[in-house]
């Protein structure tokens, strides 16, 4: 859905991907286990780095009670309707895969998703301004998610909403039709699903 997300490959390997310069993103290490709350880098155009996890703060929610969770995830289904995410920008999240977990408390099993021809994944997203106590402006970022196709349904309910490289710019466009057709399961059998081991997930 997902829960943690991994940037392994160098910064370089992504800007040629864009074709855009590093600019302040130029000095990012390897990044085996990002975890809600932290910066991650995001394209909206350019390469920037924003907090995962949106705090809605004004916005409320269909019984018209303040929306006060950190939104890390954002459903495809609901994205156009709810007032959570009125007036959010679009943008991706360029990383090279994420974990889910499967099985009981304690004894749970992670898994990690990649691309099978390697490279990046791009995760749908959105994106907002919260001005915290003191008037510090911190940008935002929720990924987006959908049903799962048939490679993630056996360790999840949800998935990332993926795009192609090609679809990047129609994502961040103003053609609202052209931007729900792309929230769609990915398609089967082109990711890798493995058993995570040697992980620190208590580092970064």
């Amino acid at each position: 859905m997902p829960g943690r997300f991994f940037f392994t490959d160098p910064v370089s390997d992504l800007t040629a991907a864009l074709g855009v310069p590093a600019g302040a993103v130029d000095n990012e290490p390897a990044r085996h286990n990002i975890s809600p709350s932290q910066e991650i880098i995001v394209f909206d155009g350019a390469l920037t780095r924003m907090r995962w996890g949106i705090v809605p703060v004004g916005r409320v929610n269909a019984r018209g009670r303040p929306v006060m969770q950190n939104i890390i995830n954002a459903r495809s289904e609901t994205l156009f309707e709810k007032q959570a995410f009125q007036g959010v920008g679009r943008a991706v999240i360029p990383v090279n895969g994420w974990y889910e977990w499967t099985g009981e408390k304690r004894k749970k099993t992670a898994w990690r998703i990649v691309p099978k021809d390697g490279g990046f994944l791009y995760f749908a997203a959105v994106t907002d301004v919260w001005t915290a106590p003191g008037g510090l402006q911190v940008p935002q970022v929720a990924a987006v998610t959908c049903e799962p196709n048939a490679d993630v349904a056996p360790i999840h309910h949800r998935m990332g909403v993926l795009l192609e490289r090609a679809d990047l710019q129609t994502w961040m466009s103003d053609d609202i039709d052209a931007v729900k057709a792309l929230m769609q399961p990915w398609p089967v059998g082109l990711l890798k699903i493995e058993e995570a081991t040697g992980v620190d997930w208590t580092g970064p």
